[in-house]
């Protein structure tokens, strides 16, 4: 049932033909009530149901979150392989590429609703979500990773792991701050630097995690959204200068970014030639993938990233049936695994979960009924929880660092007490 990738060209022409007639509403509803109708079930046929993504599979950078879908992929092959979600089995259109795009991300939303009338949006992972309002509208059940505003409140929008970026009266994840005050022996009188793209998602990210850092007993010197999203920096000594004089003249014990590889290694490699001797930290790169090249290897080295997942290296049997999966969708072939495909691979299997709690008479309707009671434990990412996940995050994480070309467990997986977001 599941279908190959789409080309870019065709993607292309299919995002034109959106553009000429997105104003319209195929979901079998009346103008100006998308998916209120009772029994609301477009995408879902007496024996199959039909899913598609958005993800960054390009960007302007070379950043790519591609194996994002091929980790969605490998668990929809398995619960079809499985007998399917209460006798239907998923009908995976791959997903559209939105390139980082704004205007991209909302013309795939349209285009798998209005054009291809999926049932779910799973997964969506991108640094923009400008089809959120759409999809929420449209009454479209979408997974992703809840990195952005738009995964923290849409009664019909899951982040994999809760909503990382919440609103007040939401609660913080404490998994980055309380790992690195372990490693460096506690928080309290350490600081950090924080630094992210100038982006929606680059100034919830400080936003967020100085308030987090803060909450932990550190002192935070520096927290800006200032490294341009579009475009790698070429030169990075204005940054580094201005995170090593902090807000108190001394180079900080941590250096947190916000940022994807590409910004990481510039900044990391800037610092380290400065004679920065602190901790190094972000949330993006555990990639097996990136030991390939040599300068990317030792950019990284030392580097501390965050995870809010189990660790590859991890016994769980959980982590070796995702392990068996992946291998699977890719044709018997060993890959490097990457945190996109475990991204993917998790916000298949949130849908799955409430999909199949739903049970035989599936609507949008039955299925949100289903997602406002829904709860489990023991997952990879921790206990999981609805709507609490709308609102919060699951609270899990862990710290890898990558030491002489492997990745070693430094802050073991575990389940931090959030802290209440002001």
């Amino acid at each position: 049932m599941l279908r190959p990738i789409r080309t870019l060209a065709a993607a292309a022409a299919a995002l034109a033909l959106v553009s000429a007639c997105n104003s319209a509403s195929t979901n079998g509803t009346s103008p100006g009530k998308p998916g209120d109708a009772p029994g609301n079930t477009r995408g879902v046929s007496d024996d199959s149901i039909k899913v598609g993504g958005i993800v960054s599979m390009t960007s302007a950078s070379g950043y790519s979150k591609k194996d994002t879908d091929l980790g969605a992929k490998a668990r929809y092959l398995r619960a079809n392989a499985e007998g399917g979600v209460n006798g239907r089995k998923i009908d995976y259109l791959g997903a559209e590429d939105d390139g980082q795009d704004p205007a991209k991300n909302l013309a795939a939303a349209r285009k798998l609703v209005q054009q291809d009338k999926v049932f779910a949006v799973s997964p969506m992972s991108s640094v923009t979500f400008s089809g959120a309002d759409f999809l929420e509208q449209e009454k479209v059940p979408t997974f992703g990773w809840g990195t952005l505003p738009s995964f923290c409140g849409p009664r019909h929008i899951y982040g994999f792991n809760g909503c990382l970026v919440p609103t007040p009266g939401g609660t913080l994840n404490q998994t980055w701050p309380e790992g690195i005050g372990q490693i460096l022996g506690g928080a309290r009188g350490k600081s950090v630097a924080i630094i992210a793209n100038d982006s929606d998602a680059g100034k919830f990210g400080i936003r967020t995690f100085q308030q987090g850092f803060a909450g932990a007993g550190f002192t935070v010197s520096y927290a800006k959204a200032s490294v341009p999203a579009t475009a790698v920096p070429s030169d990075w000594s204005a940054y580094v200068k201005e995170i090593l004089s902090g807000s108190d003249g001394k180079a900080p014990d941590a250096v947190v970014s916000v940022m994807q590889t590409p910004n990481n290694i510039g900044l990391f490699t800037a610092l380290k030639r400065s004679g920065y001797q602190g901790l190094l930290s972000d949330p993006t790169d555990y990639d097996p993938g990136l030991l390939a090249k040599e300068a990317t290897k030792q950019a990284l080295d030392g580097v501390h990233v965050l995870l809010q997942f189990q660790p590859f290296e991890s016994a769980d049997p959980k982590m070796a049936q995702f392990k068996a999966d992946i291998k699977a969708a890719s044709g018997g072939q060993d890959v490097p695994l990457s945190m996109h495909m475990l991204t993917g691979y998790m916000s298949a299997d949130l849908f799955l979960s409430i999909a199949r709690k739903a049970g035989k008479d599936l609507t949008v309707e039955s299925f949100q009924a289903a997602a406002q009671g829904f709860s489990d434990t023991g997952t990879l990412v921790g206990d999981r929880a609805e709507p609490k996940g709308q609102k919060d995050s699951f609270g899990c994480g862990a710290l890898v660092q990558l030491r002489n070309g492997a990745y070693e467990v430094s802050v073991p997986f575990k389940c931090h007490e959030p802290v209440p977001f002001k």
